[in-house]
């Protein structure tokens, strides 16, 4: 049987917020709303730059004027303390009675030594090429299909690793970081009771591997991705790393077959391209399971309420992109159901990931 856990999910570790006089805000009429709405570029704008600009990184823990941050990160201090107060207004920085800016939770996300640092999503979602697709929304809409050709004369990815090669170094830092952030939550959420063999396929550079594998001494571990992105596994998986005595290295697409054997599968955000590739991967987990192996599928959700206004916006943008879509619930378990699995129950992995749990059938 199906079920949704109401566990809630797990937040990051908070960080420390200097006392700061607010500015008290009455909520903004419809009007104004609107407004703020369509000048949402000035926000991302203001984000990016900043981030560029290393001004949370300049920033300690003693409040600074705009005239000494603009300073260390070389800018002119009267735009600086525009910049800063546009992003305070959001939360991003404070201003203190007498005109300094400190550190608030968000704006200390942009630091590069956060611990949950966003710096290099931030980056990845406000770069150049985000600029060129979005106006062409409308038309991604009527059509269902990416912009993203038609915009630069090939496919996403091509044009990736082919034209922008500083935006797909970008991009893969920020996956990175998203992976590594997340790898710790699913190996404390994952019981792995009689488990001896894990696969993690289209894994990555294999973050929830190693972690699940440092968790749990005895596991040996699968880790199946395409070529080129499995030259590139985490250290600890490969060459001399602590954990290669108890890992397999598969290079392979897993919409093609997934010759692997385990005893719990994990498929993590890699089931949002298209309908085709997500039901062939699935069929493809099914085959290679033997009857009672487990499998987890791990997404993130459009209707998710917590992490709505950030996975609506994603799923946006894979339409641009790759012409892809976030699932909802129900269709995820439609996909879900219809490759033959059993889903046990759905949980909640973070603030913006859910697990659904599955058995392959006898």
């Amino acid at each position: 049987m199906t079920t949704v856990s109401s566990t809630p999910a797990p937040t990051p570790a908070s960080t420390t917020v200097h006392a700061a006089v607010p500015h008290p805000v009455a909520t903004p009429q419809p009007a104004m709303q609107l407004r703020e709405i369509v000048f949402g570029a000035a926000r991302a704008a203001a984000v990016r730059a900043a981030a560029r600009l290393g001004v949370a990184d300049a920033l300690g823990d003693t409040p600074a004027d705009a005239q000494e941050l603009a300073t260390l990160v070389g800018t002119e201090p009267a735009p600086l303390r525009r910049l800063l107060r546009a992003l305070s207004c959001c939360g991003i920085f404070a201003e203190t009675p007498d005109g300094r800016f400190v550190h608030t939770e968000m704006s200390r996300l942009l630091r590069e030594d956060d611990p949950h640092s966003l710096r290099d999503i931030s980056l990845w979602c406000t770069e150049p090429w985000t600029w060129e697709v979005w106006p062409r929304l409308d038309e991604a809409v009527r059509t269902g299909r990416s912009v993203f050709p038609d915009v630069h004369g090939k496919g996403f990815f091509d044009y990736l690793h082919q034209d922008a090669h500083e935006s797909a170094q970008i991009f893969n830092r920020a996956m990175t970081t998203s992976s590594v952030q997340s790898a710790l939550d699913v190996a404390e959420l994952l019981d792995l009771t009689g488990v001896s063999r894990v696969a993690d396929i289209g894994g990555g550079q294999g973050h929830v591997l190693a972690s699940l594998l440092e968790k749990h001494p005895s596991l040996r571990g699968t880790l199946m991705d395409l070529p080129g992105v499995v030259a590139r596994a985490d250290a600890r998986l490969r060459d001399e790393g602590a954990l290669v005595g108890r890992t397999r290295i598969v290079a392979g697409d897993c919409r093609e077959a997934i010759p692997v054997e385990a005893d719990l599968y994990i498929i993590k955000n890699i089931l949002e391209w298209d309908d085709d590739s997500t039901r062939r991967t699935l069929r493809n987990v099914v085959a290679a399971a033997r009857p009672g192996a487990r499998v987890v599928v791990i997404e993130n959700l459009v209707d998710d309420s917590p992490s709505m206004r950030f996975t609506t916006a994603m799923d946006l943008l894979l339409l641009l992109n790759v012409g892809g879509a976030k699932h909802t619930t129900e269709s995820l378990v439609g996909r879900i159901s219809g490759a033959g699995l059993t889903i046990d129950r759905i949980v909640p992995v973070n603030a913006y990931l859910h697990a659904f749990e599955c058995v392959v059938p006898g």
